[in-house]
């Protein structure tokens, strides 16, 4: 028996989707017939043969978190794993998850395990999802590791939309106030000026160099965008090189602010990682790796796997890490505590609150007090811009009294 997706209309002309299971597309017409319904398309979804799922698609994090919510449901009332992917299928209004989970679907009525079918979309399903679904399946506890996932992709997503809407407003002011200078020195100081350098007098140093930047910009502006997109394309380019791409992270981690921001990011992911891991039962040492993968910054994913090695030579998981001064002693304490106590998981998920909690308050801190320095900042430039044409102004009126 295959799986085949199908399009068709009724009686009454309304249109209807979902999945059914025949033995070829000729049989699955025949059924959709039986059932009263006409089909309009009908297609294996069976990965191997239709072609239509791409090893390299991929699913949003909100729709992911929705699904992996529903099949931890789905899987504590009862349902096995088919027929619970079958009934997301049928609701999926995504096309693109609807062919994800048919191809999953597929893989399984094939005879492939859940982790087997996860590993053949990389892309769709991280390294922690599936080594968790693994874990789940071995130890028959698969709905409640689906919904300690749900819970952690749930959290991942709220911290990262709650960081995007802090900043979206000072973003909104700093294109704003760069767009409104950029009009003012490209079209209004131009006419303004204008009247100074016909009246040839002598203009004030301010005044001189407002006029120099402001013909520059509407001569070569286009040119300095140019070398801005270009270098940034450089950069990024160069960022794929694994030596450059460690020194940048170096760099960044340096720095007073953001630094320290893209550090908790880490930590918390990585904590968040151990302790889903470790409490499904999956060894320390493949947590360990799981966790090097969900870290961005090279230099703490180094860490963790030199710290691997160190464990996988009975050094404490603890020392291992705390030894390489890259993560804070907060992580390091309470694994220290967890180990002494057997909570390690526990401990960790408390970490992983924490550090979420503090990257969530810190953001919030300082978009407030960005958006204040945005708006001063823009004020002194126009400001100077007044003040430059002012001058001349000023100076002539001087003269005739």
């Amino acid at each position: 028996m295959s799986a085949f997706y199908y399009r068709a209309i009724d009686s009454k002309n309304n249109e209807s989707t979902g999945v059914l299971e025949a033995e070829n597309s000729k049989a699955a017409r025949a059924l959709l017939r039986d059932r009263g319904l006409f089909p309009i398309e009908v297609f294996s979804i069976n990965y191997a043969n239709s072609g239509k799922v791409s090893k390299s698609r991929k699913i949003k994090e909100t729709e992911l978190a929705l699904l992996t919510r529903q099949l931890a449901t789905l899987l504590t009332s009862g349902l096995t794993i088919e027929q619970s992917l079958a009934a997301l299928i049928e609701q999926a209004e995504n096309e693109t998850s609807r062919q994800l989970l048919a191809g999953v679907r597929s893989e399984i009525l094939s005879g492939y395990s859940f982790r087997a079918a996860l590993d053949r979309y990389p892309s769709a399903f991280s390294t922690l999802y599936r080594a968790s679904v693994a874990a789940g399946e071995k130890s028959g506890k698969l709905a409640s590791i689906m919904s300690e996932l749900a819970d952690y992709l749930e959290r991942s997503h709220s911290l990262r939309s709650s960081t995007l809407q802090a900043l979206l407003y000072p973003m909104i002011v700093a294109c704003v106030a760069l767009m409104v200078i950029i009009g003012l020195m490209t079209y209004v100081v131009p006419q303004v000026v204008t009247v100074f350098q016909q009246g040839k007098q002598a203009l004030p140093p301010l005044t001189t160099a407002l006029i120099f930047v402001s013909d520059f910009l509407r001569s070569w502006g286009w040119l300095l965008l140019l070398i801005i997109i270009t270098a940034v394309f450089a950069l990024r380019t160069a960022l794929q090189d694994q030596n450059l791409k460690r020194r940048w992270d170096d760099w960044l981690l340096t720095l007073p602010v953001i630094g320290r921001h893209l550090r908790t990011l880490d930590v918390t992911r990585f904590a968040s990682t151990i302790s889903i891991l470790s409490s499904s039962g999956v060894p320390l040492l493949s947590a360990l790796d799981a966790g090097a993968q969900v870290i961005s910054r090279i230099p703490l994913a180094e860490a963790v796997t030199a710290a691997s090695l160190k464990v996988r030579e009975g050094q404490p998981l603890s020392k291992a890490l705390g030894g390489s001064r890259q993560f804070p002693p907060l992580l390091i304490h309470m694994i220290a505590n967890g180990e002494a106590t057997g909570r390690t998981d526990e401990l960790l998920a408390k970490v992983a609150q924490l550090q979420q909690a503090e990257l969530e308050s810190k953001t919030s801190t300082l978009t407030t007090l960005l958006e204040p320095v945005l708006l001063l900042v823009m004020g002194g430039f126009v400001m100077l811009i007044v003040i430059a044409v002012m001058q001349p102004i000023i100076e002539i009126n001087t003269l005739m009294k």
